[in-house]
């Protein structure tokens, strides 16, 4: 015969083995829990719309970009690694693709250099061979840039703004709390020519994260307690953040060369683009 006690145990055990074949049974739950997503292109910001709107160019740009560094010095804050930066490492990659994205210019191979002035070579050394077919043409000498892109990843501030709200009333509450970064980056046109840098661009976008959580805690009655824990947060992806501040250097660069006739409009009547005037007049507010 069953005591109370053993009749307890039973039936803990029984709810344990369940919960243990419903886990065995959904081995990979985590892969489709809420939020989960398939792959799918990167998303954008407005910047990207924007970026995409710009009118036309009198003549595609040749630009070199052959680094665009991190150069804040931030790391990820405990419990994460030490050595997790705070933001990514692959900033001139997002560039060339903000770049050829813009319409405006035309991004030149120079992060990965080296890497092609070999593949250069292997195929010189197969045309230098006595039984290399003479149809074959020969390398084209690698375009020269018109402008060289230089810059960096210049800060990344955290908590620069945080805050919150909540409420408990007989053991039930609820609350919400939120926290702001800032990424800054810098973006400035250097002339191969004379090394002048022609313009520069200084432009920052917010990180915004944000937690909501409820929960109950109360006695129903002489020694029993219930306790309920629902919570919610959403983290701005900070690579997302750079990405968008990226897309806005490029275009307040590409204003700022029309205004000071470092490159040209393909239509002067373009000038009245909203895009960019709602850029120029960001320019000026910030005066």
């Amino acid at each position: 015969m069953f005591t109370r006690g053993s009749k307890l145990v039973a039936a803990l055990t029984f709810i344990v083995a369940i919960s243990g074949c419903t886990a065995v049974k959904n081995t990979g739950d985590a892969l489709f829990g809420p939020g989960r997503e398939e792959a799918k292109l990167t998303p954008r910001d407005a910047t990207y719309r924007d970026l995409l709107n710009l009118p036309l160019p009198k003549g595609k740009i040749l630009a070199a970009v052959y680094n665009f560094r991190d150069q804040t010095g931030q790391y990820k804050p405990a419990p994460s690694s030490s050595f997790s930066t705070a933001v990514t490492q692959g900033a001139a990659s997002m560039l060339m693709n903000v770049l050829n994205e813009s319409g405006w210019f035309i991004p030149l191979e120079r992060e990965g250099l080296q890497n092609l002035l070999t593949e250069r070579k292997i195929v010189r050394a197969a045309l230098a061979k006595p039984n290399a077919p003479e149809n074959n043409p020969m390398l084209p000498s690698l375009v020269a840039a018109n402008i060289l892109l230089e810059g960096g990843i210049v800060a990344y501030d955290t908590n620069i703004r945080t805050g919150g709200a909540g409420a408990r009333y007989f053991g039930i509450g609820a609350d919400e709390q939120y926290r702001v970064d800032q990424i800054t980056v810098n973006l400035r046109a250097v002339d191969i020519r004379s090394g002048r840098v022609l313009h520069s661009v200084l432009t920052s976008k917010t990180v915004y994260s944000k937690a909501i959580s409820a929960d109950v805690f109360r006695y129903v009655k002489f020694k029993r307690l219930l306790e309920i824990e629902l919570g919610t947060t959403t983290n701005e992806p900070a690579q997302l953040a750079m990405l968008s501040a990226m897309e806005s250097a490029v275009i307040h660069l590409i204003s700022q060369g029309i205004i000071s006739n470092s490159w040209a409009l393909d239509n002067p009547d373009d000038i009245n683009n909203p895009v960019l005037q709602y850029y120029l007049n960001e320019s000026t507010a910030v005066l």
